[in-house]
């Protein structure tokens, strides 16, 4: 790492085959540096996909309300340090040098990890970076995008007063469990008995008995999960296609932290000022090359690539080229039918060592590794690209048209 963030990705990179992350690790590395959020209030967001555009939408509304929001969120687009924001920017180099070391020195405090032990993962010490850069410029509201999970993840380790749930499906099963029910009450886990809260997006029946009855455990039945409709936000502050019932939950969750704090609520000129500035890289994103527009979605199944492929449809009338990168745990055989006879260039990422590209391809696809993966290359596709696939690949995408990433919203 030449950034500074090498702290956070050393017991990481030393981890064996078949360790795991240890949560409880984590948690004695929070009291090693008194991490606490200290009476701030907290909104955490779990799910399974758009868990970065309600946390973006929540951030964006608290900061209308005149708070101080800090926002962590995984993984970066293009830096590390996108990982941790102050209303909507980006730290600085300076600032994530600063909390890596403070990150390495209380990490040299614990116990030695033993071989094949639960390791630090990255995104968990980046959560734990962010509440303590929250308390280093005296945030009002700390936003907390969990990595995977809930209960499983280092989220759990500070206390939310509001969750917030994307939608759950069949992600990381066997993981996190053996079906979507599962999984959904390992992200519901999340809740505290001092939570407020939850808000969800409209689930499936078996994912919603699993939210209510974990909540309902988690607060001793006080609080009852919410599902969230329509907002009635205008169209223009809203991100297009599926993005849109994502915003409209991180408005929602903002919404009632707020009440729960006694917080006025911002005024509909100035929210849809705020919201009216966010932008997503990545998510729906177009950008252009000379000659060349693309269209970037962190896609990563049928449903997805289909609204991706609707969009550039309904702007270009066709797709020159699709570039893909879906490592065999997301919907490979979905995306491939989805795409049908189009030119593909399926992309792999050799540096991700935990991610295998294995899955069996269609025979006119042509495959290559990311590295790569020019500009000249990228322009070389056609006039109308569309780039799909894990956000580790459209970040490189972002970072290979030089997107600018450093700015989410405008406060």
């Amino acid at each position: 790492m030449t950034d500074g963030s090498d702290a956070f990705f050393a017991e990481w990179d030393r981890r064996g085959p078949s360790a795991r992350r240890s949560v409880e690790r984590a948690g004695l590395l929070v009291r090693a540096l008194d991490a606490g959020t200290a009476g701030t209030p907290v909104l955490t967001v779990v799910g399974s996909k758009g868990k970065g555009t309600a946390a973006t939408y929540a951030s964006a509304a608290l900061a209308a309300a005149g708070y101080r929001v800090v926002t962590v969120t995984s993984p970066a687009l293009r830096r590390e340090r996108e990982r941790i924001r102050v209303d909507g920017a980006a730290i600085s180099d300076t600032d994530l040098a600063r909390l890596g070391e403070r990150i390495r020195d209380a990490t040299r405090r614990l116990p030695e990890r033993r071989s094949g032990a639960g390791y630090l993962s990255p995104s968990g010490l980046f959560t734990i970076a962010g509440v303590l850069h929250a308390r280093a410029v005296g945030a009002d509201v700390i936003v907390l995008e969990a990595g995977m999970g809930g209960v499983s993840d280092e989220v759990s380790l500070f206390a939310p007063d509001v969750v917030a749930m994307t939608e759950v499906f069949a992600e990381h099963v066997g993981v996190l469990g053996d079906s979507p029910a599962e999984i959904a009450a390992n992200k519901a886990g999340v809740t505290a008995a001092t939570t407020s809260a939850v808000v969800s997006l409209p689930q499936s029946p078996p994912v919603t008995e699993a939210i209510a009855t974990t909540v309902a455990a988690r607060t001793h039945d006080r609080v009852k999960p919410e599902v969230i409709g329509p907002s009635g936000l205008p169209e223009a502050v809203l991100p297009a296609a599926y993005g849109r019932r994502n915003a409209e939950l991180g408005c929602a969750a903002a919404e009632r932290l707020l009440d729960a704090v006694g917080r006025p609520q911002p005024s509909p000129d100035r929210l849809h000022r705020v919201l009216s500035s966010v932008r997503l890289p990545g998510r729906l994103s177009w950008h252009r090359l000379p000659g060349t527009t693309i269209l970037i979605d962190s896609a990563i199944d049928r449903s997805g690539a289909a609204t991706a492929l609707a969009e550039a449809y309904a702007r270009w009338g066709g797709v020159d080229h699709v570039l893909v990168c879906l490592p065999d745990h997301k919907d490979v055989a979905g995306v491939i039918a989805e795409l049908a006879d189009l030119p593909v260039t399926y992309v792999r990422l050799p540096e991700y060592r935990h991610l295998r590209f294995t899955h069996p391809l269609p025979p006119h696809w042509t495959v290559m590794d990311d590295t790569q993966l020019t500009r000249e290359r990228l322009a070389s596709l056609g006039e109308r690209i569309v780039g799909l696939g894990t956000v580790y690949f459209t970040a490189r995408l972002l970072d290979l048209l030089n997107a600018e990433t450093e700015h989410l919203f405008e406060a």
